[in-house]
Parts: structure tokens; sequence; C-alpha cells
């Protein structure tokens, strides 16, 4: 039986995310008015996420469920992205929450637009107490070079056919994946921006960008080069091989509590205006990760 082509295919990768997957996917099922697919690629779970995910899919025929031994997010978007048969796709990671009409917004966005290749939002970052530690309003100017962001991956809608044409993700980049993308898709189409938030994104000490932020800048800086010499007509082999290399040595990387206290440190700082007791609580955890920390150690002697 030919199942029916949906608009938008959201494509998630999730490891571990059994505490929050449920709310994230009630917001794509219950919260978007038009006609999509959800594809979840479960990468290699060891908690109750697969369980979970086969329930939900009994009981909800447009969510779709690959269960994979953990490859890492690139190649569970990969294959993802493989499997959408929406016109547009959309991204969506675990944990966060897509606001009521965000695809619907997105989608008339790139329609109205034929000469725009991908859609982002205005986003809300909260933390798990469900406070908002600040919200990112990136200007359409800002992305058009591709090689700002969007700051949240999970945000961006994208035309499936330029999606392709561009190539995909890659797997040379094991962090910032995204911004690899985005470098390619904008050479042939706008990157354009509803300035609403549209979503709702978690964060947490251990976060890719949180604890991960050394790797991420070190992936930006070789996404901006193998851009420059692939617009100039030159190769970008030299840079794909180094990305391959540093992304050798992140799937191998073990947990960093140190990493976690900087990314601790840097929600405690979004926090410190106007939520400062939760923010001293962060301070309190960025010790315990790294007692010491010098810059949470100062901020924690003013705050008395």
């Amino acid at each position: 039986m030919t199942l029916p082509t949906p608009l938008v295919s959201v494509v998630m990768g999730v490891r571990n995310g059994a505490g929050t997957l449920e709310a994230t996917l009630s917001s794509l099922t219950q919260g978007q008015n038009l006609d999509l697919e959800v594809v979840v690629i479960n990468d290699g779970s060891t908690d109750q996420t697969g369980t979970l995910l086969d329930r939900l899919a009994a009981e909800d025929s447009r969510i779709r469920v690959l269960n994979r031994e953990g490859r890492g997010l690139t190649r569970a978007l990969m294959e993802g992205c493989q499997e959408a048969r929406g016109t547009f796709i959309a991204r969506q990671d675990a944990g966060d929450r897509s606001l009521p009409g965000r695809l619907e917004q997105q989608v008339a966005c790139l329609e109205a637009d034929p000469g725009a290749n991908l859609c982002s939002s205005h986003v809300r970052l909260v933390v798990e107490e469900g406070a908002t530690a600040t919200v990112n309003r990136l200007a359409e100017e800002s992305l058009a070079d591709g090689l700002t962001g969007p700051a949240i991956h999970g945000s961006v809608l994208m035309r499936r056919e330029a999606y392709e044409r561009a190539g995909g993700y890659r797997p040379a980049f094991y962090y910032a994946q995204d911004l690899d993308l985005w470098s390619r898709m904008v050479e042939s189409g706008r990157h354009r921006v509803v300035p609403e938030v549209l979503y709702e994104a978690t964060l947490s000490p251990g976060s890719i960008s949180g604890s991960r932020r050394q790797e991420q800048e070190a992936f930006h800086a070789l996404i901006v080069a193998a851009t420059r010499a692939r617009r100039a007509g030159e190769s970008e082999l030299p840079w794909l091989e180094q990305a391959e290399q540093l992304s050798e040595s992140c799937r191998n990387a073990r947990r960093n509590p140190r990493r976690e206290a900087d990314g601790a440190y840097f929600i405690a700082a979004c926090l410190a205006a106007d939520h400062p007791e939760l923010s001293r609580r962060y301070l309190e955890r960025t010790l315990e990760l790294n007692p010491w920390h010098l810059k949470a150690r100062l901020r924690q002697l003013r705050a008395r």
C-alpha cells in the first residue's frame, strides 16, 4: 500500500530521551495543523526511549520509528532525512517543543518566497525548571552567508529538494552538522526567519551547546575554511579530512564534568537578572562540577 505524501516530515534523532520525549512529540502531533509525519531515529538508547516510541507509534500512525545502534546525531539525521517523504523537512530535538502553529507559519514563509530554501524562527531557551534563560532573535541579514547559524538547529524547516541538491548532512561533522548544511543551502536560496517565537529549546549543563563549545568552535572554523574554498572554486577535501579527524576524537570522548560546569555557568549567567535564586543554584551546580571554576566563584561572591 502506498502511503500518502505528507506536506512536512519532521526528523528527530534521540538517545535516552524518555523523560521528555512524549511532551516533545505531543507538541508536533497536537500543536501543528497540517499534514505531517514524524521520523524518529532511536540512536542507541539504553533507557525506556525505545519502548515509549513503539507505544506512541502504535497510537499515532504519523510517527515512524527506526531503532538503530548508537551512531551519533549526524548519521541519525542523514537516515531520517533520507526516509522523509514530505515536501518540506523540519528539524526537532528531543526535549524541545514546537509551539502551536510553528510549522504552518514556516511553510507559509517558504511558499510565499520561491527563492528561499530554509526558514527558522525566534527561539525561547528555557531551563529544566521552566524559567526563560534568553530568547534567540537572529535577523535574516546575519544568516545570509550561512555561517552564523541559526543557533538552534531544531527550529529550522527546509525544502526537501533543496536539502538533497545541497548534498544533505555530511558525516565528517560530528558536531555543527547544521552549520555545514546551511552554508551549502544558502548558496542556492535564501534563509528566511519568521520573527516570532515558534520554538522552545531546553538548556541543560550537559547539552552539546554547553559542554562541547570548544569542539563546536573548532568545527565552525573548518566549515568557514571549507566554504571559502568551495566558493572560490577550490577543493574542500583538506578541511573535510580535518573535520573527520576531529569527529573521530569526538566519537570516543567521555563525559567531562569540567565542560558541564561551563554549561552550568552559562545558564547561571543567563538567569542572573530575572531569576537570581535559580541562577544561584546553577552557580552551585557549576562549583560542584568544577570547584576551581574561577568565574563562578567570583560571581557567587559578588551575589552575597
